[in-house]
């Protein structure tokens, strides 16, 4: 999902109590990935005599795993089920030690087994992994034996050289490398770019395709992210690149790829769709095909060349398994696996030996739930414990406390409770007129990257909020900037929560307190906003007068469809938000006054 990215962040990060820990290495010249054209059957293998003309290949996927390695604590580490008598059941899901064992076992018997990523597998990730720029990740994604994946609009958060980095190995220029004796290998599996070119030679900044063999089977896979990445990315981080058309790029690389005898193609794409249910075990085809989903991803499938045979979608963070019409109108199969490692998809995908193409008709695809009741992978219990220890000095020290969880991701109201945590501190921290003199703060709901969980994630007891669950929170140290905006430019700013490139898809502004106004659902676009009804302490907003705003450097950069909010002027920059986040629970709260959920009573919602 769109979220606030980071500008720099390793020059940024406090780590001074990571000197000691890491191991400054010289920038190692970056190494060529080995992956590619690779096809490991996942299993046993080559049949005897005559070959049968069809044989079975399983796609395993997910997506959006973001730095994940430990399960999401509490709501966003369920899945939802509906039972067949309607109840809804939650289900504790995700963590790589589960993901493992899940696909390892799911491998079994299928000789011939594939597994392909939707994008976003780092970026905007708790500290275990965010801490080493995602390098744990990679690492960990390299022992699940990953063949390929999408990039996403988060693997472009620390820019292309980082993004390079993380493909091809090497330590980190700034950092180095975090263990002595081990340098950073990068990804074994290519990362497929295919619609993001460099803008000084038109070149493909990676790989647009691979393709994956085995005893002459082939299935070629393009990847792709979203076109609107540089809307929800800083401009650091997509700076000399330029994004393209998903539906043109894929065409044209399947045209490609069917020119080179590759004829059964995979395209993954970071990019979604929303289901009518959240749960897992929803029927988006009903009552017909792909009547249940909507969202860019539906206009995508309908216009990608049936050349392609199945779609590994994502970034929506939701869990579907569709069958959208192609052009041709025949229906072809849309997946994408939720986020986090909950899910994974098991796709069947029948190949002609005869044709070299995949029998569509015979598709068949389910989504699986991760969960927690089956054995840990201990090869990824490892992995986990081993960056544990270089991450703990920093990651377990107490920054405050809480009375009861405070949702913010798992919280699917438009006002959020740690929402407003995060603006209230945005807006304290920067009220001081030698800091930006600031009177209201606004905050992207998705830079709001988990929940405050009351429940302990280790040995720190119940109620204490850690760096670690702080900078899960807020990954991304984002610098804040206080701007003057007008009153007419405030107001076309909330209005622009529902309008424009977010009329479909609303994205509304968690507002600091003092700032209150009606959302009035029944109407449609920028109605939706009632103008005469925003007011700050309780005075209705003067088009006229100027007001000091304070927001990250994303939001005042114009990200995530927020034009008016890039218009601001007489900017101060001031401290980054996880800095002001931790300062306020530190003030806020102590072990026998924790601080409470707030009352969520900013916005006004006519539904």
């Amino acid at each position: 999902m769109s979220a606030t990215p980071q500008k720099n962040r390793a020059s940024r990060r406090v780590l001074a109590a990571a000197a000691g820990l890491a191991t400054v290495g010289a920038l190692v010249a970056a190494m060529p990935a080995g992956a590619h054209d690779r096809g490991h059957g996942h299993g046993g293998g080559h049949g005897h005599g005559h070959k049968p003309r069809t044989v079975d290949v399983q796609l395993l996927s997910f997506n959006d795993l973001h730095g994940n390695l430990e399960p999401p604590a509490g709501s966003a580490g369920n899945v939802s089920k509906t039972h067949p008598d309607g109840t809804v059941e939650s289900i504790p899901a995700g963590g790589v030690e589960y993901l493992a064992t899940s696909l390892r076992t799911a491998r079994k018997g299928n000789p011939y087994s594939v597994t392909a990523a939707g994008g976003d597998m780092v970026g905007a990730s708790p500290l275990l992994s965010g801490l080493f720029h995602d390098e744990p990740t990679i690492e960990a994604l390299n022992k699940l034996d990953l063949d390929v994946t999408a990039v996403g609009n988060h693997e472009f958060d620390e820019g292309a050289t980082e993004l390079a980095r993380l493909q091809n190995g090497g330590c980190h220029p700034v950092e180095g490398c975090y263990e002595k004796g081990r340098k950073f290998k990068g990804a074994d599996f290519p990362y497929l770019a295919a619609n993001v070119t460099k803008e000084k030679t038109g070149k493909p900044l990676l790989k647009p395709y691979t393709v994956w063999k085995k005893n002459g089977v082939k299935i070629g896979f393009i990847g792709v992210t979203l076109e609107g990445t540089p809307d929800i990315v800083t401009a650091n981080g997509v700076k000399g690149l330029k994004f393209h058309d998903e539906v043109e790029t894929i065409n044209k690389y399947a045209r490609e790829l069917d020119r080179k005898g590759v004829k059964s193609i995979v395209a993954l794409i970071h990019e979604g769709g929303a289901p009518a249910s959240t749960s897992y075990n929803y029927d988006c085809d009903s009552p017909g095909a792909g009547d249940g989903i909507s969202g860019p991803i539906v206009d995508i499938a309908k216009g990608i060349t049936p050349k392609v045979d199945a779609l590994v979608t994502g970034h929506t963070h939701q869990a579907y398994v569709c069958t959208v019409p192609d052009p041709s109108g025949k229906p072809r199969m849309v997946t994408s696996a939720s986020s986090f490692g909950k899910l994974y998809t098991d796709t069947t995908l029948t190949y002609d030996r005869r044709t070299n193409d995949i029998v569509r008709t015979s598709v068949k695809s389910a989504n699986h739930v991760v969960t927690r009741d089956q054995p840990k992978a201990p090869d990824m219990t490892r992995l986990i414990d081993r960056w544990n220890k270089l991450a703990a000095p920093i990651a377990n020290k107490p920054q405050g406390w809480i009375s009861a969880d405070i949702n913010g991701r798992g919280s699917t109201a438009p006002e959020k409770p740690l929402g407003n945590v995060i603006a209230d501190a945005q807006l304290e921290g920067l009220a001081p007129a030698d800091k930006g003199g600031a009177e209201v703060a606004f905050m992207n709901p998705g830079g709001i990257r988990a929940d405050l969980v009351h429940k302990a994630s280790g040995s720190e007891g119940d109620g204490v909020v850690t760096y670690g669950e702080a900078f899960t929170v807020q990954p991304f140290t984002n610098m804040m900037n206080v701007v003057d905006l007008t009153g007419a430019q405030l107001v076309t700013a909330l209005q622009q929560q529902v309008s424009g490139p977010n009329e479909a898809s609303p994205k509304i502004l968690q507002v600091s307190k003092g700032l209150t106004y009606t959302l009035d659902l029944t109407k449609s676009g920028a109605d939706r906003v009632v103008a005469d009804t925003i007011k700050l302490n309780g005075e209705v907003i003067d088009p006229a007068r100027t007001y000091r705003v304070a927001m990250n450097e994303f939001l005042a950069g114009g990200g995530d469809g927020f034009p008016a909010l890039g218009e601001g002027t007489n900017k101060l920059v001031g401290a980054s938000d996880l800095d002001l986040f931790n300062a306020y629970l530190a003030a806020h709260s102590t072990a026998t006054a924790p601080l409470a959920p707030p009352a969520t009573d900013r916005i006004t919602v006519i539904q």
